[in-house]
């Protein structure tokens, strides 16, 4: 059997009239740049993460960027976010000149350690960046204890949790800002790049309409500095199209985390805090063994990828912050022998069996 990690293909067949349908509409009114698609995507997100206001812009990053410079964060500043994310977390905090202060983790959760947040605090501490990763919550109730107490925002890295949620209340609502990519490969995904910004800040929401689109006010009328980060009207009208069975995809994702927690055994996969429910855009797994591992598997048909194999602090980019090896040992622990399986809502239970089946045989798992 031959198992891909993810199979875009399946489910662009299972919706290919409503897409297509989608497509052809934008095409036909020939309006590509902040039309009404895009406007009822805004709206019809807003509506599924319960927050008042939604901003679609171009990509995840660009999100990040924006919110950030839309709180006023710039030269001077520190954002304290986690060491494994993926390094546009990081890239957003420096692009608008502040610099981005990493902790480590949680081993079980692989989420941010609130405590060691509250160390890296200083005078310069502007917000706090919880990635909620691999679609998985963050410990978002004591972070927010956390910049409550502090005078600090919180601006949410939702890249991954399209869906996921605390206490019944999905992430994106949380903070003061919550960021979401729309890239094709996540849980409701696009096909190109885009992103967006959720909020329930009628004020941050008015000022991040004007940065997306060159800080206009009305058409040629520009009263702040702005950029052009706008989301496109076919990839919003593939969202929206997508979000109609986002819902119904997350769910058939959470059977099948449960369906290989069931049949792994002594496996470390990753584990969530209490009342919340993770969208599984990934679902990861440790192996002291990983290179050996993976090469079992490949030859057996299975795809995987490895997320994240190298730690922000590690980074050559990074250098200039004066991260050596040993600084963050969790995190670069878990980099060395994490890595991701297949899950996807057209899975089968009969391919997690199979993969299940072959990585129960490998020795000293």
């Amino acid at each position: 059997m031959k198992v891909k990690f993810l199979d875009l293909q399946q489910q662009y067949q299972s919706i290919k009239k409503e897409i297509d349908e989608a497509v052809s509409q934008v095409i036909q009114t020939q309006s590509f740049i902040l039309g009404d698609e895009g406007i009822q995507f805004e709206k019809e997100f807003a509506d599924y993460l319960g927050v008042k206001y939604f901003v679609g812009v171009n990509s995840g990053t660009e999100g990040l960027q924006l919110a950030l410079w839309a709180l006023g964060i710039g030269k001077g500043d520190e954002v304290i976010t986690q060491v494994n994310s993926f390094v546009a977390t990081a890239i957003a905090i420096t692009q608008v000149g502040a610099t981005p202060v990493l902790v480590d983790i949680n081993e079980k959760t692989y989420q941010m350690d609130p405590r060691q947040v509250e160390e890296k605090i200083t005078k310069k501490t502007k917000a706090i960046m919880p990635v909620h990763l691999y679609g998985a919550p963050s410990n978002i109730d004591e972070l927010k204890k956390i910049a409550n107490r502090e005078n600090l925002y919180i601006v949410e890295d939702a890249a991954q949790a399209h869906g996921a949620t605390v206490k019944n209340k999905k992430v994106g609502g949380f903070g003061d800002a919550g960021v979401f990519s729309f890239y094709p490969g996540k849980n409701l995904g696009a096909y190109g790049d885009g992103g967006g910004i959720s909020t329930n800040n009628k004020k941050l929401y008015e000022h991040l309409l004007q940065l997306r689109n060159y800080g206009q006010s009305k058409k040629y009328y520009h009263d702040i500095i702005g950029t052009n980060a706008r989301l496109d009207e076919i990839q919003a009208a593939v969202l929206r199209v997508k979000l109609r069975h986002l819902e119904s995809w997350n769910i058939k994702r959470r059977k099948k985390a449960a369906l290989y927690n069931e049949l792994l055994i002594g496996v470390k996969t990753q584990t969530l805090y209490s009342d919340s429910l993770s969208c599984y855009h990934l679902f990861v797994m440790e192996h002291p063994k990983r290179k050996a591992f993976l090469a079992y598997l490949e030859k057996n048909g299975i795809q995987t990828l490895i997320h994240y194999p190298l730690p922000i602090s590690l980074q050559k980019c990074y250098n200039y912050l004066g991260y050596h090896m040993g600084d963050f040992p969790k995190a670069e622990r878990i980099a060395k022998q994490i890595l991701s399986l297949p899950i996807y809502a057209e899975l089968t239970d009969e391919e997690i069996a199979y993969i299940s089946k072959v990585i129960n045989k490998f020795p000293n798992v």
